[in-house]
């Protein structure tokens, strides 16, 4: 793949891509299949709470998921809930103007569906204490989210890119560990939405490759070795990560071999010619990352294995997906 060096300006670079976005707009568009979150929702299971009403308070029993289930639920959950400050991100850095700010509200809109039908799905079905649930969403959105990607347009779109296929991935395991049939059904229909944004902003950054490699080869060298969910400043988040991690529902090989890698090679970064010095010096600083990331994954999946083991001789089981 040969690319030009040709630098240009953010400024350039958004209206460059402007021909793109309204191409990759109109593909989602076509594609995109309209659903209703309230389909999803098993309500003939749902009854009043205590508090106002003076229905059955929540207890631990009435719920039918493991521990680990009803973690990586509510995480998943409290990541959609900060859509607020993911929508003034993009807003900040795509504009509201012309086809991207067309995108950006048709973005926010998809999104907004996610979390209203989690939500509404663990509520009826008691799986989660909603007391806690609600304290946990007021302090996760308390604190708001500020990428560390902010105001850079090449970073944002490479960020995005990764974000979207690891949040598909993430619904996907978890619908899978809750054991209920309903729920996997609700959260493979949100990472159908999820794959779709990944495919938009991954064919733009594409574009952006093409239109300004070296700069681009940096901003995806840059998320890859800061990256993080934007969940990460969920109360806990160390502890919750790691109940997932054990899980195999989101570990370190899940995020390098089926998020980077297909991502990284669907750009052909390692094929790309027409680098300069600094492009080529983030391409191979980007090739030592991903071998840091093997070791490290290799190393936790050792660690999981033993812990495997040292229940297993006391008669209990890690549960995974």
């Amino acid at each position: 793949m040969t690319t030009t060096a040709h630098r240009l300006t953010e400024t350039d670079l958004l209206r460059e891509l402007e021909p793109v976005v309204e191409e990759n707009l109109e593909r989602h568009l076509r594609i995109a299949k309209e659903w209703f979150p309230h389909e999803y929702v098993p309500w003939s299971e749902g009854r009043d709470f205590d508090g106002v009403l003076d229905g059955t308070p929540w207890s631990v029993e009435q719920s039918q998921m493991s521990e680990v289930a009803r973690t990586s639920l509510v995480v998943n959950l409290l990541t959609e809930d900060n859509l607020p400050s993911y929508h003034h991100e993009i807003a900040t850095v795509f504009g509201r103007d012309g086809a991207w700010g067309t995108w950006v509200h048709r973005w926010t809109a998809e999104e907004g569906r996610h979390g209203i039908a989690i939500r509404d799905y663990l509520l009826a079905t008691r799986a989660v204490d909603p007391i806690d649930l609600e304290r946990a969403r007021m302090t996760h959105m308390g604190a708001g989210f500020e990428s560390a990607n902010h105001n850079d347009l090449v970073r944002s779109l490479a960020y995005v890119s990764f974000q979207e296929l690891a949040t598909r991935i993430s619904h996907r395991n978890t619908g899978k560990i809750t054991g209920d049939p309903r729920c996997d059904q609700l959260l493979a229909r949100i990472a159908l939405d999820e794959n779709l944004h990944m495919v938009f902003y991954r064919n733009l950054l594409g574009a952006s490759l093409q239109l300004a490699p070296n700069e681009t080869m940096r901003a995806i060298t840059e998320v890859v070795k800061t990256f993080q969910m934007p969940g990460n400043t969920i109360e806990n988040f160390t502890r919750k990560s790691v109940q997932i991690a054990l899980a195999g529902i989101y570990d370190l090989r899940i995020h390098r071999d089926e998020v980077l890698t297909p991502v990284l090679r669907h750009w052909g970064v390692f094929e790309l010619e027409g680098l300069d010095a600094e492009g080529e010096a983030a391409r191979q600083e980007l090739f030592g990352i991903l071998e840091a990331l093997e070791g490290a994954a290799s190393r936790f999946e050792d660690k999981r294995e033993a812990h495997r083991a040292k229940l297993a001789a006391r008669g209990q089981v890690l549960e995974s997906v």
